[in-house]
């Protein structure tokens, strides 16, 4: 079936192409028409589904202008994501004069859309096969676990978040040297990237907060993830507690809502008056797992009222849309029919919430935040987040999913387009900019960003200077923020940033 839908794209193009007004069609001898391959009908549907599709389609030019079949790559998904990152190049923001997906970071490259093998779908599920951890440079010289999965072959081995890594594989050439990731010149880094997301098997040599060293050797495998990374209770007197859980990925509701379930009910047994969500890393994923959580959150008062609107293009809206109606069906893309309303689940009832966020912070994390600000006092600790107001379906394209956007959201006060990312301690983003402190392990209340808001908590303000410069060296603070965006492209280049919208909400027509 899939091949026959590949062949009718294709002479569906081919037809419009050849059809001119005024003009005389010669026909061509069905042997002089070369056979497609596959990789040309896989590259035919990238187009056909995103000139349909993407939210800003009608940047998109004709098949015979663009030439899908003319990408080449490495390999085949090398060539497709070559292709995707064209196309994510035509439509520009008028805000910025830029490409809606311009990536400062790799400029010409998609910052939202790419090409997916069906690991997206697999670790979402809530299964992931790798190591278990992830790593960013602190400073040249310092390199640091940021995050470990419970469960996972590093959770398993007591590798913790903070520790240093002074040696892979028993090299210790580890410093930071990078030169553009993936040209080659960037020796240590490619080294440390590969090893760590390329590699069946590695040892680290770790140096733990006490100074002590141990070495640990760690093997892929399938694990269960657990997206909460940490979740307890500050007693901070005078009837305030803060409630802080770090939520490391917006998993599908079968994996986080129970986890998610057992951490409100354990704030609400604890009086919980305040509550810290930690998202600093967190990529997004699943849109039904940020509006559960948003339900969990949101004050009693606001069930029932609005939460936020969905937007698609005017394919989506006229019905014209055949290519997706072959693949999923028909559905109701009006905003009215696709208007999420809260409905307040737990117990837990507060007025003021905390998120800390840095440029990891996309998508389905963003979306949580901006659906609950008019609802609530909501403040931004960390540095600016992603930016990505914009999400997918994941269509299946043989045997290879593709992610480009295709609807945008606005919460209930109309708010969206952030593509610029929230910025903590502006106008629109009330809370304190400061640093990421991958030294210390989330929960210990020296951590700067934790720190800030347990003072604010207590006395009603923030830190006067960044508390992440009190103890933690400038150099090196000025190093992870001039670099933080750069070194998580380079060495977390696999990192899933989105939000999925399941099909199975859509309204059916």
């Amino acid at each position: 079936m899939k091949r026959i839908f590949y062949y009718f794209i294709l002479l569906t193009v081919s037809f419009i192409m050849g059809c001119s007004k005024g003009k005389v069609i010669t026909p061509v001898k069905k042997d002089t028409i070369p056979t497609p391959t596959t990789l040309d009908l896989l590259r035919d549907s990238v187009y056909s589904f995103t000139a349909e599709d993407n939210l800003w389609n009608t940047a998109i030019p004709t098949y015979a202008v663009f030439n899908p079949r003319s990408f080449t790559g490495s390999s085949d998904i090398a060539a497709l994501q070559t292709e995707l990152d064209k196309l994510s190049q035509y439509a520009i923001n008028p805000a910025t004069n830029q490409p809606y997906e311009y990536d400062a970071s790799s400029p010409g490259s998609a910052k939202y859309s790419f090409i997916d093998d069906g690991s997206v779908g697999t670790s979402l599920g809530g299964t992931n096969g790798d190591f278990g951890f992830s790593l960013i440079y602190n400073d040249v010289n310092d390199l640091r676990i940021i995050y470990v999965y419970p469960g996972s072959p590093a959770g398993l081995s007591g590798v913790k978040r903070g520790y240093q890594i002074t040696a892979i594989n028993n090299n210790t050439n580890i410093s930071y040297d990078a030169k553009g990731y993936g040209t080659g010149t960037s020796t240590n880094l490619n080294f440390v990237s590969n090893a760590v997301f390329n590699s069946n098997t590695i040892t680290l040599t770790l140096k733990k907060p006490d100074n002590s060293s141990i070495n640990v050797t760690l093997n892929t495998k399938n694990y269960t993830v657990n997206p909460i990374l940490k979740d307890t209770v500050y007693n901070l007197g005078n009837g305030h507690i803060l409630g802080y859980m770090v939520f490391n990925s917006f998993t599908s509701p079968a994996n986080s809502k129970s986890l998610l379930d057992a951490a409100f009910s354990y704030f609400v047994t604890q009086g919980v008056t305040d509550l810290a969500v930690d998202l600093r890393y967190d990529g997004g994923g699943y849109v039904a797992t940020a509006e559960y959580l948003d339900n969990l959150i949101v004050p009693k008062a606001k069930s029932g009222t609005l939460m936020y609107n969905t937007y698609f293009n005017s394919n989506f809206l006229n019905g014209t849309y055949p290519l997706f109606k072959q693949k999923f069906g028909t559905f109701d893309f009006s905003v009215s029919a696709n208007a999420v309303n809260f409905l307040k689940a737990g117990s837990l009832d507060i007025k003021r919430v905390f998120f800390i966020i840095s440029s990891r912070t996309a998508s389905a994390s963003e979306l949580t935040i901006n659906n609950l600000r008019p609802e609530m006092d909501v403040q931004l600790v960390g540095t600016t987040s992603y930016g990505k107001p914009v999400g997918f379906f994941g269509i299946p394209i043989g045997k290879y999913y593709l992610y480009t956007p295709e609807f945008s959201t606005k919460n209930s006060a109309g708010q969206g387009d952030y593509y610029a990312g929230f910025t903590p301690g502006t106008t629109s983003y009330p809370g304190i900019k400061d640093y990421d402190d991958p030294t210390k392990d989330f929960g210990d209340p020296t951590e700067g960003q934790l720190a800030h808001i347990l003072k604010y908590v207590s006395t009603g303000s923030y830190a006067f200077a960044p508390v992440s410069n009190q103890n933690v060296n400038l150099k090196a603070r000025s190093f992870a923020l001039q670099q933080g965006a750069q070194t998580s492209l380079e060495l977390n280049h696999s990192k899933f940033n989105g939000m999925i919208l399941d099909k199975n909400t859509l309204k059916r027509k």
